[in-house]
């Protein structure tokens, strides 16, 4: 768990209410300090301040999701529609506005990191009773007891659609996500991956258990993650 705040009693107060809950937690002051530990050190998820002295906080997770499809709360005094939604359509998993219930707070987190089966355990998370597990860190997929052999778009966008179970995706979103948000190529080739990955899965394209397609939007993850 990463806390990027350059406010010493708010970074303080946060720390010490997950560590509470059984976190371990990493701190840091600047947008440049949260770049380097969390490439360095892969936390589950970060709680991130959108005013940090020397990046911006918007541009800090876009330099994330080039790269990571960690897990993160933006923590912000900015509390109006539109900040809140461009927030979220950076990619941001949700979004608390400052001042903030620290208590509410560490619900969130237990709640994105619920959505992605990861507990303060930093366990693997798996789905359908253990059939299907996500290593992000090795990068691997295992399907009943089998590695799956994907590419790394394959793998991305497994982990994507994985990360919010039952939350639909645009196609948008997904090239967005897995490509990167420069990425020029056109939408539709998120099609041909996700063919590509039910092929893997085994998934029935007209009965899917994994990767659902819903009708004139993009796709979501249709198993839930083990409890």
């Amino acid at each position: 768990m990463l806390v990027v705040d350059d406010e010493d009693k708010i970074r303080e107060l946060v720390s010490a209410y997950l560590r509470r809950e059984g976190f371990r937690v990493l701190q840091a002051d600047t947008g440049l300090a949260a770049l380097e530990t969390a490439e360095r050190l892969s936390p589950d998820l970060l709680v991130l301040d959108l005013g940090l002295p020397d990046i911006p906080g918007e541009e800090l997770l876009r330099l994330l999701r080039r790269s990571s499809e960690i897990p993160v709360i933006m923590l912000t005094a900015r509390a109006s529609e539109g900040d809140r939604i461009a927030g979220l359509r950076l990619g941001a998993d949700d979004y608390v506005t400052k001042p903030f219930s620290p208590r509410e707070l560490v619900a969130r987190v237990e709640a994105v990191l619920r959505r992605g089966g990861i507990g303060p355990d930093g366990r693997i998370p798996t789905f359908l009773g253990g059939r299907l597990s996500l290593d992000r860190e090795s990068r691997e997929a295992v399907l009943d007891a089998a590695p799956l052999d994907l590419t790394r778009t394959e793998f991305d966008l497994l982990v994507t659609l994985s990360s919010r179970p039952g939350r639909v995706w645009s196609r948008y979103e997904l090239v967005s996500r897995v490509q990167g948000q420069g990425y020029e190529g056109y939408e539709r080739t998120v099609d041909a991956h996700v063919k590509n990955l039910r092929r893997k899965l085994g998934d029935d394209p007209r009965e899917p258990t994994f990767v659902v397609t819903v009708p004139g939007v993009g796709y979501k993850f249709g198993a839930r993650p083990d409890a």
